[in-house]
């Protein structure tokens, strides 16, 4: 039986011995893919496996088994690889079959050439997704550990204290770890450097005896620059949010890729390729196309695109991929025994998960009702419907319409204060991932929010609203000033309008445009009313007005215990996930209720209050457990609703003007 060490750091040597087992045309590749998935789920074996999101390039060893968790940026077009091929010794004639999934190069044994006419070649073909780390993930979820939480360990889908991080691999020391990123780039842009480098340190001699290993690339549609590559501008790595840090990686997919779509975030685990080959055969291949551009129809900016370099963005060869429902490594992928039976996780997972947290659920809801309203300087009106906005989330569709969303606008804040900047950083505490949007004339003349279509290099060009689903966006609207916004501007006002409004966002293809729904949790905090959309409006009324904000503010995270944190990232994601219904009892006991608020107030009472109220029934049954809705949650709906109607009446009266 092999090792850890066998299918962890040399996971080439258990697929080669699979293969030689079973006939290439059988069903070599799903057994392939099941001792994976069993090794994975023996005693949290993917605690071992090394994760790309923690552990630098350099560390890692390569062709060894990895993890990623990312979202998908971009698909390129579906390639086409020798899945099976066959090598033949000049001097003895003698056959071998080998596979060439998982590989970006064929390899050939000493003396040995492929023949590319052989009738045991089998062409495949494999889907490329190109992935960046998930959008404004916050540093808790990539730093949590096992300290401090209250749950079981065996609750964790993964965490960034596994084994894995603790030191590199001890079997593998890194050649690279001197080289810096642009010497890495250098290195693309001058392979002949590379090329001498990589001459002579292999054992697979060459036919011709230049001691260079025998490869050839199984790509078919392999990119090809038509250009010199040391024109080309520094390569741009795609991530859709200003600052973000990590890798991009180029995701090879070989089975059921139709179930993964743009902007889905996945966990796969695969082979890690970063042969510095890849370079001298895309230079060799460049050189060639430039000498004959009718060889090749794709762009120079396309092939770079495409082809970029390995040691800045590798390649994974999947073996297992899974679809994430959220990326809370404090919840269990599968949350109960029923999802179980048809979830694809590898982690260890409880049945009892919901109903262990349940039977803490309430004060853990006044604990974070405590906390939010301690953070909106005393409010405590404001901090209920900040916790329904936070565990709001999109649970269907009719028509156009998405239901579920719940945009709060939070006005009453101090204008170009740091209060909105430290109430974002108490949200990104809590969520696993958010950004803040300055809602400046300048970012908005200046940012690209919508992903357009660049066909030049025949790629989707990301943009700062493409992100994954459950993300929480804060758009701080108090630092806006007096000025004029130009086309982009009004583009991204309009933009993020539709968003708010639609859940959606139209993607640019030039001569057309496309529609990606999503899923993003908008809190506006404004002074006055907000300029942009939103469900419903909140006027923060502060009770306290501490001296020192910024030193008010840190004391409030300082002060919460670790544990009590982890409580309320549990709690607010994993509302988010649990389903919710409404009898038919309670339904028409809520219509008839409708019927005589309208008797009373015809003129303040609309269409629109009823919706309004129900989300808030909804997210209020579902903050305190309840997946039904029941009487008294409905008339704690109405209640609240009240308030903050007369506290919005109360301003416009104060004002003299609409807020």
């Amino acid at each position: 039986m092999p090792c850890v060490a066998d299918w962890l750091n040399n996971p080439f040597s258990i697929v080669q011995g699979i293969f030689a087992q079973h006939e290439p045309r059988s069903d070599w590749e799903k057994k392939v893919t099941e001792f994976f998935r069993e090794k994975l789920k023996e005693n949290n074996a993917t605690n071992w496996v090394p994760s790309l999101n923690d552990v630098p390039l350099h560390y890692l060893k390569p062709n060894s088994l990895v993890k990623f968790r990312c979202m998908v940026q971009d698909m390129f077009d579906p390639e086409f690889y020798m899945g099976v091929y066959e090598t033949v010794d000049p001097n003895t004639n003698t056959r071998v079959l080998h596979f060439g999934k998982y590989r970006d190069v064929a390899e050939c044994g000493p003396q040995q050439e492929i023949d590319l006419n052989s009738s045991q070649t089998v062409t495949l073909e494999r889907q490329t997704f190109y992935c960046v780390p998930v959008p404004g993930e916050s540093a808790w979820v990539k730093e949590i550990s096992f300290s401090g939480v209250v749950l079981n360990p065996e609750f964790y889908a993964y965490t960034s204290a596994s084994q894995a991080r603790v030191s590199p691999s001890t079997s593998y020391t890194p050649s690279r770890h001197k080289r810096s990123y642009e010497e890495d780039e250098d290195m693309e842009l001058h392979p002949s450097k590379q090329k001498e480098q990589h001459m002579g340190n292999s054992s697979v001699g060459d036919i011709h005896g230049c001691g260079e290993p025998k490869r050839l690339e199984t790509e078919a549609s392999a990119g090809q620059h038509l250009t010199s590559p040391n024109c080309s501008p520094p390569l741009d790595l795609n991530f859709p949010l200003p600052g973000e840090k990590g890798p991009a990686c180029l995701v090879k997919v070989y089975e059921s890729w139709e179930s993964f779509k743009v902007n889905d975030i996945l966990e796969v685990y695969g082979i890690l390729s970063v042969d510095p080959v890849l370079s001298i055969v895309n230079s060799e291949e460049r050189e060639s196309s430039a000498l004959d551009p009718m060889e090749c129809m794709d762009t120079a900016e396309e092939q770079r695109v495409h082809s970029p370099p390995a040691s800045l963005v590798p390649r994974i060869h999947v073996i297992l991929a899974q679809k994430l429902q959220h990326i809370n490594p404090l919840l269990p992928a599968c949350l109960n025994e029923e999802e179980s039976k048809t979830c694809e996780s590898l982690s260890t997972t409880s049945p009892y998960f919901v109903s262990n947290f349940m039977s803490e659920l309430s004060p853990v809801r006044a604990e974070l009702l405590g906390f939010l309203t301690h953070a909106l300087l005393g409010d405590s009106l404001a901090a209920e419907y900040l916790i329904l906005h936070l565990i709001s989330t999109v649970y269907a569709r009719r028509d156009v319409l998405p239901l579920g969303k719940f945009t709060v606008n939070l006005s009453g804040c101090p204008r170009n204060s740091i209060f909105t900047e430290h109430i974002y950083h108490i949200i990104q505490q809590l969520v696993p991932a958010s950004y803040r949007l300055q809602m400046t004339i300048e970012n908005m003349n200046r940012s690209h929010f919508i992903p357009h279509k660049d066909y030049a290099a025949n790629r989707l060009v990301s943009g700062v609203l493409q992100l994954a689903s459950n993300t929480s966006l804060v758009v701080d609207e108090t630092v806006l000033e007096q000025g004029q916004l130009d086309t982009t501007g009004i583009h991204n006002v309009t933009a993020l309008g539709n968003l708010i409004t639609w859940q959606k966002v139209d993607y640019d293809f030039s001569y057309h445009q496309m529609e990606f729904p999503c899923n993003i949790n908008v809190l506006i905090t404004s002074e006055g009313r907000s300029l942009l959309p939103s469900d419903c409006q909140v006027h923060l009324q502060p009770q306290i007005i501490p001296p020192n904000m910024e030193e008010y503010m840190n004391s409030l995270l300082t002060a919460v215990l670790p544990s009590v944190l982890n409580k309320f990232r549990i709690y607010l994601s994993l509302l988010r996930l649990l389903d919710y219904s409404i009898s038919d009892e309670v339904t028409k006991a809520v219509e008839e209720d409708f019927v005589e608020m309208r008797k009373t107030d015809p003129e303040s009472i609309t269409a629109d209050d009823l919706h309004r109220t129900l989300l808030v029934a909804r997210f209020l049954s579902l903050s305190a457990g309840q997946t039904t809705l029941s009487r008294e949650r409905w008339l704690r709906a109405k209640q609240l609703e009240a308030l903050r109607k007369a506290r919005l009446q109360q301003q416009k009266c104060v004002n003299g003007n609409e807020l």
